[in-house]
């Protein structure tokens, strides 16, 4: 049995075959709210930030410890799970990192299906091994749609200055394509003092 789960969890990272680049464009506006861009895959996808709050707003040129904010993401390939996070801009074609808060814990949790918990980081994997890890779900896997909720984490931590080094919100595939950066979407943010 415990042959059986670990193969199912290392043969797709084994198998994965890389699917090319995002292709994302550097947006005309300083601090937009929505970016899209169609992968080398030929899935368009897009990253929107919303604020908590019907009616309220974010402003991504000024976060500060604590703020929350709501990703809705769509477009996404549903095969593979995903992390959205606050990371350093990498150069073309890098890895986005390090990310403030890590990547999303990969240990047990008993969250409920579907419950809105705000985090430094989110992960997204409709795999049901993953979810046993605290994966949250895609909220529709044709479509590949998504929604997480990040609470912005201290700016610095030992691997990242957001002060110092530009950051954004980032898509980036999960640990099971960790090289592959068709997902790869980013929204620039600021940071308050």
């Amino acid at each position: 049995m415990v042959l059986g789960i670990a193969a199912i969890v290392v043969v797709p990272i084994l198998t994965h075959v890389d699917k090319g680049g995002s292709n994302q464009q550097e947006s005309a506006e300083e601090w937009p709210l929505e970016v899209r861009a169609t992968g080398d895959d030929g899935r368009e996808r897009s990253i929107r930030i919303l604020p908590v709050e019907p009616g309220g707003t974010v402003d991504t040129s000024a976060l500060v410890p604590g703020d929350r904010f709501v990703v809705s993401g769509t477009g996404f390939d549903p095969a593979r799970g995903i992390y959205v996070a606050i990371c350093a801009i990498p150069e073309a074609g890098d890895k986005p990192g390090p990310c403030l808060g890590g990547v999303p814990e990969q240990e047990s949790t008993d969250a409920t299906e579907g419950a809105v918990e705000f985090g430094p980081s989110n992960w997204i994997n409709d795999d049901w091994a993953w979810k046993l890890f605290g994966a949250r779900s895609y909220d529709d896997r044709e479509s590949g749609t998504f929604t997480a909720y990040i609470e912005v984490p201290p700016t610095s931590d030992e691997n990242l200055d957001c002060r110092e080094v530009a950051c954004a919100l980032y898509t980036r595939n999960d640990h099971t394509a960790a090289a592959d950066r068709v997902q790869d979407l980013y929204i620039p943010l600021g940071f308050a003092g």
